[in-house]
């Protein structure tokens, strides 16, 4: 099982870029199952029905969400889809979910979504305790269990990946749009990276306008949100995973 988790989608030159590499890098690496992280495909942030479309038209799977899932009202109208998850660790009550189960190649694979409290304005409940729930209910039901962490803090993901060791398949991060080197596989069997980046412009600022983005930290005033133009980036990782044992037993980094 070769599954490939891509990250955060930045605009719809992200979306564009989706649509060219995917369907070449799924064939090129024999992939089976695609996570896609698209809370920032709509103009930078939130989601459009023509994005949740094109992003799953283009071979995705799954889309996950995170601190901009409400960021364009249009997400009401396929916020129930199967194929879209938003942060399990919203309050509870609010609509949408934050795991689904799904087969593949005779497998059962369930996917979590959950959203980091440290230095993110979202009220949220406390992501470890809904983890641990969460897990402990399906880990008898499902053969794979693959999280993305939308989260800012690196202390906070690795954390949560400690946490888990042993307990799901891989954890790998989102939100911040920078790609880390940090890909592992811990003691307990659980594959770990603390971001696998973003897929979007490529000279800016994690996405945005570079002068845009410089004018905000050297004035401190306010800036109109822009996002930048020009070339873009694919990033992402695959995790291989042994049929026998449902472990990982790769992780592969992709930057293009």
């Amino acid at each position: 099982m070769r599954i490939l988790a891509v990250g955060d989608l930045v605009g719809e030159s992200g979306v564009r870029k989706l649509k060219e590499m995917l369907p070449k890098i799924k064939k090129e690496e024999n992939i089976d199952f695609v996570i896609t992280n698209g809370e920032n495909s709509a103009g930078g942030m939130g989601i459009t029905e023509k994005n949740f479309r094109d992003i799953l038209d283009a071979g995705t799977n799954v889309i996950t969400m995170g601190n901009h899932t409400w960021g364009k009202k249009d997400i009401f109208k396929f916020i129930d889809s199967p194929q879209l998850l938003r942060p399990a660790n919203y309050p509870r009550g609010v609509v949408g979910k934050g795991i689904g189960i799904y087969e593949c190649k005779d497998k059962k694979i369930a996917v979590i979504n959950l959203i980091g409290r440290v230095d993110i304005n979202i009220l949220s409940e406390n992501p470890f305790i809904i983890a641990k729930e969460m897990v402990d209910e399906i880990k008898d039901k499902v053969d794979i269990i693959i999280m993305d962490f939308h989260a800012e803090a690196t202390a906070e993901k690795i954390a949560m990946a400690r946490f888990l060791d042993g307990k799901v398949t891989a954890i790998y991060g989102t939100h911040t749009h920078v790609q880390t080197a940090d890909e592992q596989i811990f003691t307990g069997g659980t594959a770990y990276i603390t971001d696998i980046g973003m897929t979007g412009p490529k000279n800016s600022v994690i996405g945005m306008d570079i002068e845009a983005s410089i004018k905000r930290f050297e004035t401190t005033l306010p800036e109109k949100y822009k996002l930048a133009e020009g070339e873009c980036i694919f990033n992402a990782v695959i995790f291989e995973i042994d049929d026998k044992t449902d472990k990982v037993t790769e992780i592969k980094r992709i930057y293009c």
